[in-house]
């Protein structure tokens, strides 16, 4: 696909501001209900950033260190990129700014990975949360990356923290909706896109990358252990397409794809709040706040795959100056021109 509108750096400059923007927007309402936010907002949730700067939580933080890490590698082989994740994924466990209620599956496996084993042995086997892919889209913004070598970066980033099968898919879907979106696919678009690159890839274990992280107690073959995986993505992906067969009600909608607690129902809850609002980048991240699931990342990933699909100058001009961390998300945008 060849890009249509923005240019490449305002594509990637607008998805990692995009998901930093939404980030914020998501952070104060997180561990509420959507009756106290709107109590606290009004209808429809908040409608601006919160403070100046406007803070993020650990789904910026560790998309940044996706982002540095890949712009380090001196190539995308996974013996160039495991050290430079692990590095990146410690410093930000050690970091003083790490107080932004991590996840305890990252702070877990990042423990482990401290001790230099191998990675496949410090990864949390049975996590498939939402920290897997609400960092993820760096990867999809990287455009010297092939699909093979795209899904592979997604997959490893993944897999360091979190093992299971669906967080590896799902991580992988994420960042390739980002990709096509770069490339000038329509948001539209987007399920159909992901629902044939789920059924391509299910039995696709890629075992440069990942190694025998499939071997698990029960599981016969890395095939096997992939398919696992595809077929939630899957299945999340059908609840999405009922829901965008359905009238908007304008209520919660985790209640219709999934609280986004785990990777497969953050990416189609993010994805339902993108196209219920293809037009309006302000609403759709109010909509993805205002929910009874993990806000933050399902606002961070919409902004990232409205600010993939519009560029940098469909979100207010006011807040590029105002969000967190703004020095490094223009320097990577500005890097994957």
């Amino acid at each position: 696909m060849d890009v249509v509108g923005p240019a490449r750096s305002a594509v990637a400059s607008g998805s990692l501001f995009g998901l930093a923007y939404g980030d914020a927007f998501g952070k104060p309402t997180e561990f509420m209900t959507v009756a106290e936010i709107e109590t606290r907002y009004g209808p429809g949730g908040p409608r601006d950033l919160p403070g100046n700067p406007a803070l993020v939580t650990d789904d910026t933080q560790m998309a940044l260190a996706v982002g540095w890490a890949l712009h380090d590698a001196p190539d995308a082989t996974p013996e160039a990129l495991e050290p430079l994740l692990r590095a990146r994924f410690l410093d930000w466990a050690a970091s003083p700014d790490n107080n932004r209620a991590p996840g305890m599956t990252c702070l877990r496996a990042c423990g482990e990975l401290a001790k230099g084993g191998p990675w496949q042995a410090a990864t949390v086997a049975g996590s498939k949360g939402c920290g897997a892919n609400m960092r993820v889209t760096p990867v999809g913004l990287v455009p010297g990356y092939d699909l093979d070598t795209l899904a592979g970066v997604a997959q490893l980033q993944a897999g360091l923290t979190h093992g299971h099968p669906t967080a590896l898919a799902a991580s992988e879907l994420t960042a390739y909706a980002v990709r096509v979106l770069c490339d000038g696919a329509a948001l539209a678009d987007l399920p159909d896109l992901l629902r044939r690159r789920a059924i391509g890839q299910r039995a696709v274990y890629r075992d440069d990358w990942l190694g025998w992280l499939w071997q698990r107690p029960g599981i016969g073959s890395p095939a096997e252990f992939v398919a696992r995986g595809w077929d939630e993505c899957l299945d999340a992906l059908h609840r999405l397409d009922v829901a965008l067969s359905r009238p908007d009600d304008g209520g919660d909608p985790c209640l219709a794809t999934g609280e986004g607690w785990i990777a497969e129902e953050a990416l189609a809850t993010a994805l339902l709040c993108a196209l219920r609002h293809p037009g309006d980048p302000v609403a759709a991240l109010a909509r993805a706040a205002t929910t009874s699931g993990d806000s933050d990342s399902i606002a961070a990933l919409t902004g990232a795959f409205l600010g993939a699909a519009g560029g940098l100058a469909i979100f207010p001009a006011g807040w590029l100056d105002r969000i967190e961390y703004a020095d490094q998300l223009a320097a990577l945008g500005v890097t994957w021109d």
